[in-house]
């Protein structure tokens, strides 16, 4: 049987707009992505959700993006420099590793947001610059890559500790991107469906396409993406499915072997 990580997009409220369900939602999970500010996130928002993941036992870790408030990250941002992606990344990372520090708390990885992670893993330049983000502020976070893609090659070549996800709730081109937003089908709602998909891709270690194909995939941690309306119980549904089939869930710095 398998150790899994759950991981959930969180910290997304800003000011007075609140988003996702985090309270519940840390009651699941395993691993929490902090939004730093650039797709949403504030430092209230960023300090309290550190504070709930440590009450909960659920590990933290950066979720850096484009700088995109106004779409939250799933815009396309052309003509950015890769080198100053890099210094972008290196802000969002360092500013929740101090507030994590001023709390007595540890960052345990980091993790791309929406449109600069699936934009990255088709740019290699893109990837290399997420990895010397990570690489710079602390060699030690974990960083979490799809499988197959451009950023496991980037981590691959810094060796930096690295932990493969799948996703619950999004369909997979046949390349092991994820297949656009825009296109019908993309985002998965039903909570059974996803769970029952969950299941198999951790049994059998292989991502479906949504054309067909069979993907042989490493798999350390399943993504719920938190502001996915109907999250809490597609969360509830994966947990519940895979303790039941003797699997543990455990957050990644617990069990995921050194680089």
């Amino acid at each position: 049987m398998a150790v899994i990580d759950i991981n959930c997009d969180m910290g997304e409220s800003f000011g007075v707009y609140n988003m996702g369900n985090d309270a519940e939602m840390l009651k699941l999970v395993t691993s929490a992505n902090l939004a730093c500010g650039f797709h949403a996130g504030d430092p209230l928002v960023m300090a309290s959700t550190l504070a709930a993941a440590a009450t909960n036992g659920v590990h933290v870790g950066a979720h850096p993006s484009f700088l995109d408030l106004w779409g939250f990250g799933r815009r396309v941002i052309q003509g950015e420099r890769p080198a100053d992606i890099e210094k972008h990344l290196i802000y969002q990372i360092g500013a929740l590793q101090a507030l994590a520090r001023s709390a007595g708390q540890t960052l345990q990885h980091v993790k791309t947001h929406g449109t600069l992670g699936t934009m990255a893993n088709e740019d290699d330049e893109l990837a290399i610059a997420v990895a010397r983000a990570i690489n710079a502020v602390d060699p030690g976070l974990i960083f979490i890559v799809m499988p197959g893609l451009g950023m496991e090659r980037a981590g691959a070549a810094l060796g930096l500790r690295m932990a493969r996800e799948i996703y619950a709730d999004r369909e997979y081109a046949d390349n092991g991107n994820l297949v656009s937003r825009k296109l019908p089908g993309a985002v998965i709602h039903d909570a059974g469906a996803a769970a029952a998909r969950v299941l198999r891709m951790v049994e059998t270690g292989e991502v479906v396409t949504a054309s067909g194909r069979r993907l042989q995939v490493p798999i350390d941690s399943i993504c719920v993406h938190g502001d996915t309306p109907g999250a809490v119980g597609m969360a509830d549904e994966i947990r519940t499915r895979l303790l039941a089939a003797g699997h543990r869930l455990a957050p990644l710095s617990t069990w995921l072997p050194p680089a």
